[in-house]
């Protein structure tokens, strides 16, 4: 019979899973975004103005699965009801990322907001790194 069955698919993080996590790789990716948003600013050409977009896009999902696995994987309970704000702040951030990336806006000031989340983030998660 089993045989038959259908596989179960699982997703991580990582394949082990490896327990390895930093807010480095959501600020890069937000970095990129940034980077990408002055640069379309400072160009008129209508063929680099849309790689951008669509680069830019990337990017800021980049953003938001590495938040997603901080917030989902690494932050356990114990986190939240040391830091009751840490939910409110991965989804500003989250938000952030979305509004920095699919959302449409190409403002650098979008970025700026979305590294400071993710700043306040990093804060925290090298407290909780410090305390275990």
């Amino acid at each position: 019979m089993r045989l038959f069955r259908s596989p179960v698919t699982a997703l991580a993080h990582c394949d082990l899973p490896c327990g390895v996590y930093d807010p480095a790789q959501a600020r890069i990716e937000a970095e990129s975004v940034k980077a990408i948003m002055e640069k379309y600013q400072n160009n008129d050409d209508p063929v680099f103005r849309t790689r951008a977009l669509i680069i830019k896009e990337q990017r800021a999902e980049l953003v938001k699965h590495h938040l997603w696995v901080l917030w989902t994987d690494y932050f356990k309970a114990p986190h939240f009801e040391k830091y009751p704000q840490l939910h409110e702040l991965f989804n500003k951030a989250t938000k952030a990322a979305g509004a920095a990336g699919g959302k449409g806006s190409v403002d650098p000031a979008e970025a700026d907001k979305l590294l400071e989340l993710i700043k306040e983030i990093d804060t925290i998660f090298w407290e909780t790194k410090k305390a275990a």
